[in-house]
C-alpha cells in the first residue's frame, strides 16, 4: 500500500506501528449546522481507505470525533434558547444518517469534547508544566517558539508566517504564532472550571486528547482529514504532541482536497450550497458516493450536471450487466458460488493499493463488467464464468463500498420466462411480446 505522506510530500510506502493493525483518525464536524457535500467527501476518502486496508488483511480501528463545544453552536443555542447539547445532538443525528447514506459508517468511535473535558485540562496543564504553554489572564497558550519541525505538515516557513502575522492588539500572547489551549469566556454559554479559570479549551487541543484517549497510545498509523486543516490544526496537533512526547502524532497525514460546483467554491453569499443529505436523497446512495470517488482524492472535484449524468451512466452499466447476469443464472438454476477471477482482481486492488487510484481500478473494473457481458450473451452460456465474473464484480463494489442486491427469481417470474421462451419456440409473437412486455414492467428484461 502506498500512500500520500503531506509531511513528506511524497508517496511512501505504508508500514504499520504494530504488523497487522492500522489505527486512524479523521477530524469530524464541528456539529453546529448540517453537513454540505463537501464535508461528505472526507467520510467517503477515509472510509474508502479503511475498505482498501481490510481487504489488504489489516485490522482497521476508525475514530472520527465530533466538536460539540464551539461558539457557534453556542450562539445557535442562545438564538433558540435551548441548551447546547440539543444543538450538537440535532446536528450529530443528522451527520450519522449521512454517513449511513454513504455507506461510510463503519467507525468504532466518536468521542465528543465535552466527554474528554477532564482529560483536555491535564494534557493543557502537563503542557505548562513542561514550559510549552504559559497562563496569560485566564487564557492559555502554546509556545511556538520552543516547537521543533513547526510548519513541516503543511509547509510553512515559520520565519515567513512571523512576517506575516499580526501582532493583535490582545497582548495576552508573548508571539502572534502562538495559538489557544484554553480561553476564558465570560459568555453565557457552556463553559468549565480549570486551574487557570472557568473557559472553553482551544480547537487544536481537542483532537490531540481524543486520539490518545481512543487509541490508549501516543503515536497513531494515519491522521486524516481536508486539507484545509493542514494548518493551523493539524500543524498545531502536531506540536503539542511533539511537545510532550519528542515524536509526531501520526507517521501519515493524508488529506483530501476541496470541492467545487460548477467550478466555483460553495458559498452562501453565492447560493450554492449543496445540502450532503439533499444531494444523497436526490441522486441515491451508490451515485452519491460513486460522484464523490470520481477524482482523485487529491485534486479538486469539480460536480456539474455533466458528472451526476456521467455518475449514472456508469453504474447503470455495471448493474445492468450484473442484473442480466443474475437472471440468466436463475433461468439455469445455477447456484453462484464465490470463485472468482484472482488475476483481475488483484489489477484491481494494485491500482486501489497506489495511493486509492480509483481511476485505475475503474478501468479493470469496466473491463471485468465488460467480459461478463460476453459470457452472458454466449449462445450456450457457461455458467461457472458468468458465476465467476458476477463475483469478481461484486469484489470489487464492496472495496468501493457500493451496495447491490442480487436478483431472486420467484415462481412468477420463473413461470413467465418459460413461457416466453415457450411463445418464442412456437412462434407465437403475439404471447411472446405479451411475456416480454410482463418481463419489462417487472424490471427483469
Amino acid at each position: 500500500m502506498k500512500l500520500y505522506n503531506s509531511k513528506s510530500n511524497s508517496l511512501e510506502e505504508f508500514k504499520p506501528i504494530e504488523e497487522g493493525k492500522v489505527s486512524m483518525y479523521v477530524c469530524g464536524p464541528t456539529v453546529y449546522n448540517y453537513a454540505h457535500i463537501g464535508n461528505a467527501r472526507p467520510i467517503v476518502v477515509f472510509d474508502l481507505l479503511r475498505r482498501v486496508l481490510e481487504t489488504l488483511g489489516y485490522d482497521v480501528k476508525l475514530v472520527s470525533n465530533y466538536t460539540d463545544v464551539d461558539d457557534k453552536i453556542i450562539k445557535k443555542a442562545s438564538e433558540e434558547g435551548v441548551d447546547e447539547s440539543v444543538i450538537s445532538n440535532r446536528y450529530i443525528e443528522a451527520y450519522e444518517k449521512v454517513r449511513k447514506g454513504l455507506h461510510a459508517d463503519h467507525v468504532q468511535a466518536t468521542p465528543k469534547v465535552t466527554n474528554t473535558m477532564p482529560e483536555i485540562i491535564s494534557f493543557i496543564q502537563d503542557l505548562i508544566d513542561h514550559d510549552y504553554a504559559y497562563a496569560s489572564k485566564g487564557d492559555v497558550y502554546f509556545r511556538v517558539s520552543k516547537a521543533e519541525e513547526y510548519g513541516a505538515i503543511s509547509s510553512q516557513n515559520i520565519d515567513e508566517l512571523m512576517v506575516g502575522a499580526r501582532i493583535e492588539e490582545n497582548s495576552n500572547k508573548e508571539n502572534p504564532l502562538d495559538f489557544v489551549l484554553w480561553k476564558d469566556t465570560n459568555d453565557n454559554g457552556i463553559k468549565w472550571d480549570a486551574p487557570w479559570g472557568k473557559g472553553r479549551p482551544g480547537w487544536h487541543t481537542e483532537c490531540v486528547v481524543m486520539i490518545n484517549n481512543e487509541f490508549k497510545q501516543e503515536i497513531i498509523d494515519i491522521h486524516g482529514g481536508g486539507q484545509d486543516l493542514k494548518f493551523p490544526h493539524h500543524e498545531n496537533e502536531s506540536a503539542q504532541c511533539r511537545a510532550l512526547h519528542n515524536h509526531d502524532l501520526a507517521n501519515y497525514w493524508v488529506h483530501n482536497a476541496m470541492l467545487n460546483i460548477d467550478g466555483e467554491k460553495m458559498s452562501k453569499s453565492i447560493g450554492n450550497v449543496m445540502w450532503a443529505q439533499e444531494f444523497i436523497d436526490k441522486l441515491g446512495e451508490n451515485a452519491t458516493r460513486w460522484l464523490l470517488m470520481s477524482t482523485h482524492y487529491r485534486l479538486t472535484l469539480n460536480i456539474t450536471e455533466e458528472l451526476v449524468e456521467q455518475t449514472h451512466k456508469e453504474l447503470d452499466r455495471i448493474f445492468q450487466g450484473l442484473n442480466k447476469a443474475y437472471i440468466e443464472l436463475e433461468k439455469l438454476e445455477f447456484q453462484i458460488d464465490t470463485n472468482y477471477d484472482e488475476l483481475r482482481f488483484n489489477q484491481f486492488m494494485d491500482a486501489m493499493s497506489d495511493d486509492l487510484n480509483v481511476a485505475n481500478a475503474n478501468v479493470v473494473l469496466f473491463d471485468t463488467v465488460k467480459q461478463l457481458n460476453a459470457a452472458v450473451r454466449q449462445r450456450e452460456i457457461n455458467a461457472s464464468d458468468v458465476s465467476k465474473y458476477i463475483v469478481t464484480v461484486e469484489k470489487m463494489l464492496d472495496v468501493l463500498g457500493i451496495s447491490y442486491t442480487r436478483i431472486v427469481l420467484d415462481e412468477a417470474a420463473r413461470l413467465l420466462f418459460k413461457q416466453w421462451n415457450e411463445a418464442k419456440a412456437r412462434k407465437d409473437f403475439d404471447d411472446a411480446d405479451r411475456y416480454r412486455g410482463e418481463l419489462i414492467e417487472r424490471g427483469l428484461l
